[in-house]
């Protein structure tokens, strides 16, 4: 139907262009002959019309398409009019100027080329207005931001509305229709003209160049995409690289900037020790410190593996640096070697990232968990004390807060024992760090998020409404290196993480920023689905960063607080140090979660299953 509407557009289109030919030249719509003979001419020349354009398919191009490929079928058709126009004549005997086929042609190239836009315009204001489209900018004005737009522009969903480029070159040009601005004007231009999204289409940049510039974007109220090229994604079947994506665009905040002089005054010159040093704290310490330019960095971890990479990583930029860089294989259960690294590189302060913080693993190895967070940092924090050390910082969790989870109760007993020690340190200052979840930590969900919406999903939630505090691993880095600086001995330091995140939505967000949709439970409609797993056990729907708000007191940093806790005394602690150790040496994990249940607030222990009689 649609072709047989404009072939009839065209046919008519073919027949004015005939008729103001006609009346340019001789005043007449037609050529001055009696009815009959006028009208075997147009005849004659109506069906040459209707078989050049049949012939050059014109009725075939879509008609919202308007591009040099429809003028290249145009072309022909006009030169094969004006041909028609003068075989007409021949053909039937009319005499017709000579000067009429060639502005046959001449008008219905004109006549056409504007209808056709026209249309193809009216086509395109249905399609961008007909609903609230998405409206976008795309980043990158190249051939990849062009095929971007061309392809938006036959999108109901989203309407792209200008491009903005690095290029000074390009810049107050026109591209694919649309002005080219500069990227220092993106704030600026987003609030003016409404927009939801920045598409990022520079496909040939390097990652670093890529994470770059969603860094600058990342405090724009706009969402952040990074699109693969179109080659990419008919070549390799590429979905979105949402690991481009930096991890604030997922908190929906811009990230707390923990810059202060403190923490190069704190660590500049000195030597440092992160326990833990290969994990994703651990390792993001290690960098951070690098960069205050200490006199040595010592790094312990148990895993060869992790530390292995991390020294790789930094091997050259300590050399660069002239830092002493030092790799140390241990556990923090063993006092012995803990007492020997210390010695041996002479600590100024020690960073204590090392721990079990799996929830559902350190669930069923309750003797292993207990072990390592809770007489592990007993360990290093009294060899700290018996060497001296300056400062000793905890990092600690949300999770310690009235616990549900064997992971947070040996965190939380782990802050006990050294809220004591603390208590009766003269030299070394004892503090602890404690924040929410991690995002891009190996024990966060967006990694596991990631594989699953990689994979196609489906990706699992615990439960629809179970919220958590989010930080990001600098922010969490800095956090501790500010603790550090800010010490007076037993504090706990939070950061004003504001409000709670949803994990579903998080779900949702990580999803839609791979270019995916969320399925729709009741039509079956979109990309991935979101499947509700339940809690786990030991999972609480929210997490709390205090045991109570009424001590809070103030820092340098305006988003960091101390607070003032109450904690066990010297003799319960170590009749709490004393029951662990003798459950720990029997192995017996009942003994363990029902000593919790004791010393920890807000923690209770399963109901143990009956054994059945032999």
């Amino acid at each position: 139907m649609k072709h047989a509407i404009l072939f009839t557009f065209d046919l008519m289109t073919a027949s004015a262009a005939l008729a103001l030919a006609f009346w340019v030249r001789t005043d007449t719509l037609g050529p001055n002959v009696d009815t009959g003979q006028a009208g075997l001419f147009s005849g004659a020349y109506l069906v040459f019309a209707a078989i050049s354009i049949l012939g050059f398919r014109l009725h075939r191009i879509k008609a919202s398409e308007f591009h040099s490929k429809l003028l290249m079928h145009i072309l022909p058709t006009t030169v094969a009019l004006a041909l028609a126009a003068g075989f007409a004549s021949f053909l039937t005997q009319t005499p017709v100027p000579r000067s009429v086929p060639l502005g046959t042609g001449v008008f219905f190239f004109g006549l056409a080329t504007t209808y056709r836009f026209l249309l193809a315009n009216l086509i395109d204001l249905k399609l961008r207005y007909g609903v609230r489209a998405s409206r976008a900018i795309i980043y990158g004005a190249g051939r990849a931001g062009m095929q971007l737009a061309h392809g938006l522009k036959r999108s109901s969903e989203m309407l792209p509305v200008m491009f903005v480029d690095d290029d000074p070159h390009v810049q107050h040009t026109y591209v694919s229709g649309m002005m080219v601005r500069e990227p220092e004007r993106l704030a600026d231009l987003v609030q003016r003209y409404r927009i939801d999204r920045v598409l990022i289409a520079m496909p040939s940049a390097s990652p670093e160049r890529l994470k770059a510039i969603v860094a600058n974007l990342s405090s724009l109220d706009a969402e952040i995409q990074v699109m693969p090229s179109f080659v990419d994604l008919i070549l390799q079947g590429r979905k979105k690289d949402i690991s481009l994506v930096p991890a604030e665009q997922l908190l929906g905040r811009s990230q707390v900037d923990l810059e202060h002089p403190h923490i190069t005054k704190t660590y500049a010159g000195r030597s440092v020790m992160v326990t833990g040093a290969g994990g994703s704290i651990g390792s993001e310490l290690c960098r951070q410190i690098l960069k205050c330019a200490p006199d040595r960095l010592v790094m312990f971890d148990q895993s060869e593996f992790a530390l292995y990479t991390l020294e790789m990583e930094l091997a050259q930029l300590a050399k660069d640096a002239n830092i002493d860089l030092i790799a140390r294989l241990g556990s923090v259960t063993d006092p012995r070697r803990v007492r020997s690294i210390i010695g041996e590189t002479c600590p100024d302060v020690i960073l204590h990232a090392a721990a079990y913080k799996h929830v559902p693993i350190v669930e069923d190895n309750e003797v292993e968990g207990a072990f390592t967070n809770v007489l592990g940092t007993r360990n290093v924090a009294l060899a700290a004390i018996e060497a001296g050390i300056e400062r000793f910082v905890l990092v600690s969790t949300d999770k310690a807060v009235r616990p549900t989870n064997i992971m947070g109760a040996t965190k939380r007993m782990a802050e006990m024992v050294l809220q004591d020690l603390a208590t009766r340190s003269t030299r070394t200052k004892l503090s602890m760090v404690r924040f929410g979840n991690v995002l891009g930590s190996s024990g966060s969900v967006v990694p596991l998020f990631r594989r699953q919406i990689q994979s196609g999903g489906p990706v699992t939630v615990t439960h629809p409404e179970v919220t958590r505090y989010f930080m990001t691993v600098p922010e969490a880095s800095r956090l501790v290196l500010l603790a550090g600086a800010y010490s007076a001995g037993g504090d706990v330091f939070v950061l004003d993480m504001g409000k709670p995140k949803r994990i579903f939505d998080i779900a949702r967000r990580m999803i839609e920023m791979s270019g995916q949709t969320v399925r729709d439970p009741d039509t079956g409609k979109g990309d991935i689905e979101i499947q509700i797993v339940g809690l786990r056990p030991g999972e609480k729907l929210y997490e709390e960063l205090l045991i109570g708000a009424d001590n809070l007191l103030k820092t340098p940093h305006p988003l960091i607080l101390r607070a003032e806790e109450t904690f066990l005394s010297q003799i319960e602690t170590a009749s709490l140090v004393r029951e662990l150790s003798a459950m720990l040496e029997g192995q017996d994990k009942y003994g363990i979660r029902d000593l919790v249940t004791r010393f920890v607030d807000g923690y209770k222990a399963p109901v143990r299953e009956a054994v059945p009689a032999s």
